[in-house]
């Protein structure tokens, strides 16, 4: 087709080649291969693709396709791979549009005049943000050889390793930037924490929402018990309805510090779990948050999170954590400590990455004033990100927490379906939030 030029586009993360290979096309439309992986497309995948691009004034189109895996016998299998909406959100720099992107070159044009940095790494994903009308096809237009193999467990940690540290700084000058551009950049001074003088029973509270977990919520418990602390605290464990012998073993633990919560409401989300407890009248004025399958990496880890509430005067303080196998042994990619976050501009880039890190704690007047959404992915980051609007998030960088990976994280293998479920979910709060900061 004359009007259409087809492009390798793997390498077109630097700014300087990105603006020499497109500013050299004539045509009206491109089609690029981001990945570079092997696709085929279908008998009329152009054909279709810039009709719809044409017809809905888009400035770039994507599709859904096939995903193609060959076995050691070299049997081939095709999966679908449906891809989601990009919506006002959808912020993150690993978003999916798949291999093939069309776009508008008068769009792309006007978009590269704009350009007024150099980047080695992050020159698409600023060209994707000034492309302003995005459409999603839900056609499985062509085929993708998979190069990448690993689990969703496996991928979920790969912005956070810190061997992409130079990628991730390009990321967020380039999604700081589009916030400035658009009118949502955050640079007003934090509000002070409201003071509540209202007695708590304790000062912090550990809270564990858990469904059966038999396996492993003994040992968070006993993290949690076993912590040193300077002021009185409690566990508060919301056992949400658990069917494999959890409420028997929580039964068991004698300790007057435990609360043992059974919801009289059925079927609540992480979320609502969590709401359960910190409304409860035993909630400390503190609430630090512990998984059900993972643990504390020592006694101190409550006195550190208290002392940077103390220190930082913020409303939610997070720590680092360590990846761990079961058995408690570092594995890849080892401390997860977020270092893109920055008391000046975090609270921005927060739009950008998909999670704050762990543990969380919350200072419980404010906490109580937001509540969290009742589901069970994605619960605490919106609250992180509501937090982070008005007060500040203080920072924890050395690892206080272990995150167990094993069979039965309930994220360790997760469909394509479940993955998009997921990444939508959390765009929409990206939307929501920068909704409310325009």
């Amino acid at each position: 087709m004359t009007n259409l030029k087809t492009i390798d586009g793997q390498a077109l993360r630097s700014t300087a080649v990105l603006r020499q290979v497109l500013g050299a096309v004539q045509e009206p439309f491109v089609l690029l291969n981001v990945r570079g992986n092997i696709c085929e497309p279908s008998v009329y995948m152009q054909e279709r693709m810039l009709r719809v691009l044409e017809d809905t004034g888009a400035d770039m189109l994507y599709a859904d396709h096939w995903d193609i895996a060959y076995d050691e016998a070299g049997n081939r299998t095709l999966t679908p791979h449906p891809l989601i909406d990009c919506q006002l959100g959808a912020l993150r720099d690993d978003f999916d549009f798949g291999a093939l992107w069309l776009l508008r070159m008068s769009s792309v044009r006007e978009a590269l005049a704009g350009m007024d940095t150099e980047y080695t790494y992050a020159a698409l994903y600023d060209l994707r943000l000034r492309l302003g009308d995005i459409f999603h096809l839900a056609e499985k237009l062509y085929c993708e050889v998979v190069t990448d193999h690993r689990t969703s467990g496996e991928k979920q940690f790969d912005y956070v390793n810190p061997r992409s540290r130079e990628v991730q700084l390009e990321m967020e000058q380039v999604c700081t930037a589009h916030l400035r551009r658009i009118g949502a950049l955050l640079t007003a001074p934090f509000r002070p924490v409201p003071r509540d003088e209202t007695p708590f029973p304790v000062e912090v509270s550990v809270i564990i929402p858990v469904y059966n977990r038999v396996r492993t919520v003994g040992d968070a418990v006993r993290s949690a018990l076993d912590q040193v602390l300077d002021v009185p605290f409690n566990v508060l464990v919301v056992d949400n309805h658990s069917t494999d012998g959890t409420t028997a073993l929580l039964d068991g633990i004698q300790d007057e510090r435990l609360v043992h919560i059974v919801p009289e409401q059925t079927g609540l989300g992480i979320g609502g779990c969590w709401n359960r407890a910190v409304y409860d009248p035993r909630c400390g004025r503190y609430a630090v948050q512990l998984d059900s399958d993972d643990v504390y990496s020592g006694p101190d880890t409550l006195q550190k999170v208290l002392d940077c509430f103390r220190r930082e005067q913020a409303a939610m303080v997070v720590g680092a954590y360590q990846m761990t196998d079961f058995q408690l042994r570092p594995i890849p990619p080892g401390v997860i400590d977020h270092r893109e976050w920055t008391d000046g501009n975090g609270r921005n880039n927060a739009l950008r990455v998909n999670g704050l890190g762990a543990p969380r704690a919350f200072y419980v007047p404010v906490l109580r004033s937001i509540g969290f959404p009742d589901v069970s992915y994605g619960e605490d980051y919106a609250v992180g990100l509501r937090i982070s609007r008005e007060y500040r998030i203080g920072r924890i960088w050395e690892p206080i927490y272990c995150c167990r990976r094993w069979e039965g994280n309930s994220d360790a293998a997760l469909s394509v379906e479940q993955v998009n479920a997921h990444n939508a979910y959390k765009d929409m709060l990206r939307t929501i939030e920068l909704k409310a900061r325009l």
